[in-house]
């Protein structure tokens, strides 16, 4: 991955020849890119703080709009209760980074942007603008929040570990998976395993377990939460009336079997550490993680020899899916400039602003014309992992955690039958709703 300092040289040069073709001239309903000063603006996010610094005080010198634009780096552990307590208190941001499965549980931080103020901000104009993992920010009246970036799921792989194994390739869909697990995993004299296949089967020790679970259900063709015929969210891990198939009992299946000693891909365990520590020290062969997760692997481990890959498929499918996780610039309910926030919000997500940033963060933009735009190595890997992501409404992040730890435990445990711990996750997620 580039360092900043080449980001800020890459960035001068994208900057110049977008200034020279107009691109960042973006006419939005305030005018042009020569527009009055808005005042101050504060954004707060838990991405790159000097990412943002570099494009912000670049983009300003061609919009004075953004003059006065501050973006503040916030701790991922905090950033939640931090958000919560400045804007109970009447203060806080005007704009943060709203990830997308927090859409839910943070409506009531936001002011919406309604569809007569912005373009994008209509429904149909919207799904044409960005990908389609963004649709949870989408609305009939107006958007929770401008899309920014996307951050795909991508599979990293040990080329040593492979090559080792006589695979000169990693596996294109899930169903490859049983045949290198059983040439690949090594165990020592008292059957400890010493070098893992793949970390599946648990959840405590298996890095972004319930968003890899969620993006196999969602492959098998099923979904996790829907939308009733009123609108209403309503939990959908359960098979329902007129559905053939239950995609849950299916992905679950699959993903505990990875954990099962007495099956042939029996992989990983609860004793093992996690999976991305595994990885980085060689240990682990494959290892399912973000876009964003890339620089810091190899900066954890400069000799281990790894690669990146598309997300794998199930075999039968008729589409290629994925997982990302999608950052939107929203305007907090306490904003006292909540105009000057959109518009600087929008400068922020337009393909002029939007295409140097996700440079700078080294992830993709959330906008479909940047995303068809040439790319070249891992960034034209990333952008389209990110085209084919998809996501789901998330009513509340940290308690539907627990239910997909409580379903996949209850399964390697051998408490519940697979039925059993989906019909269970499906009430709880639906006491959820109901909350």
């Amino acid at each position: 991955m580039k360092s900043l300092s080449v980001f800020q040289a890459i960035l001068l040069a994208v900057f110049g020849a977008l200034a020279v073709s107009g691109i960042l001239v973006f006419a939005l309903f305030v005018g042009g890119g020569g527009g009055g000063a808005i005042g101050p603006i504060t954004i707060w996010g838990t991405l790159n703080g000097n990412a943002f610094a570099v494009v912000i005080r670049q983009a300003a010198e061609n919009d004075s709009r953004l003059a006065q634009v501050t973006y503040v780096q916030k701790d991922p552990t905090t950033y939640e209760s931090e958000l919560t307590d400045a804007l109970a208190a009447g203060q806080g941001p005007d704009l943060f980074l709203l990830r997308q499965d927090y859409a839910i549980k943070d409506a009531g931080k936001i002011q919406k942007v309604p569809r007569t103020i912005l373009p994008e901000a209509d429904e149909a104009r919207f799904k044409d603008t960005f990908i389609e993992a963004a649709g949870v920010y989408a609305g009939t009246t107006g958007i929770l929040g401008i899309p920014l970036v996307a951050d795909p799921l991508i599979m990293y792989w040990n080329r040593d570990m492979f090559a080792s194994a006589g695979f000169a390739r990693p596996p294109q869909t899930w169903g490859e998976l049983n045949g290198i697990a059983q040439r690949i995993v090594k165990r020592n004299d008292a059957g400890t395993i010493e070098k893992a296949a793949v970390a599946f089967g648990e959840y405590a020790n298996v890095d972004n377990a319930k968003d890899i679970l969620s993006m196999l259900i969602l492959q098998a063709g099923g979904r996790i939460t829907l939308k009733d015929s009123t609108g209403r969210l309503a939990p959908a891990l359960s098979a329902h009336t007129g559905e053939a198939t239950q995609a849950t009992e299916s992905a679950l299946r699959f993903y505990t079997e990875f954990a099962d000693p007495s099956k042939t891909s029996y992989s990983w365990n609860r004793a093992l550490p996690g999976s991305r520590a595994a990885f980085t020290s060689g240990d682990l062969a494959l290892y399912f993680g973000y876009a964003s997760e890339a620089a810091q692997i190899a900066s954890a481990n400069p000799n281990l020899n790894f690669a990146i890959a598309p997300m794998p498929q199930t075999a039968s499918g008729d589409k290629s899916t994925n997982g990302a996780r999608v950052y939107a610039l929203a305007v907090t309910r306490t904003s006292k400039n909540p105009q000057g926030a959109i518009t600087v919000a929008a400068l922020l997500a337009s393909a002029g602003l939007s295409q140097p940033l996700s440079v700078a963060l080294g992830i993709p933009s959330a906008r479909r014309d940047v995303l068809s735009a040439p790319a070249e190595g891992n960034d034209d890997l990333f952008n389209k992992q990110a085209i084919i992501a998809r996501s789901w409404n998330d009513p509340d992040p940290e308690k539907t955690s627990d239910i997909f730890r409580a379903m996949i435990e209850s399964v390697t445990t051998g408490r519940a039958r697979l039925s059993e711990a989906v019909q269970r996750a499906d009430q709880e997620m639906a006491e959820i709703i109901g909350q």
